[in-house]
């Protein structure tokens, strides 16, 4: 079974969403990359979610290869910030998904990725 499903699919990845944006928003190093709209963004960010777990390739129908590393590359992602983006991740998990244990496998799942995108020193 893939990760998608056993976590609740569509309704639990929007949640996660849902929940991570405003710990962004809040966060001194992250609210900076982003614009005052996160909706775009929050989409964006369901529909790679839902691929990445294995759900329907969403991201790819309506944007193409994601090519993360690239998409952002032009955003100074600093270890500080992709441990920030990691602990508000961590943070939405904890609101979300009930099993400590899914929450690892999660995160740690979006623990490679995070740090791959970072392209700049403190």
């Amino acid at each position: 079974m893939e990760l998608y499903q056993y976590i609740g699919g569509a309704p639990t990845i929007r949640k996660i969403v849902d929940a991570f944006y405003p710990k962004v928003q809040a966060h001194p190093l992250l609210a900076p990359l982003f614009p005052e709209d996160l909706t775009p963004i929050m989409e964006k960010q369901y529909q790679f979610l839902t691929q990445f777990f294995g759900g329907p390739p969403m991201y790819t129908e309506k944007h193409g290869n994601p090519m993360m590393r690239a998409r952002h590359f032009p955003f100074p992602i600093t270890p500080s910030r992709a441990e920030a983006w990691l602990d508000c991740m961590k943070s939405a998990l904890e609101d979300v998904i009930p099993s400590e244990e899914m929450r690892a496998v999660i995160l740690h799942r979006l623990s490679g990725p995070a740090r791959f995108f970072i392209n700049t020193e403190e």
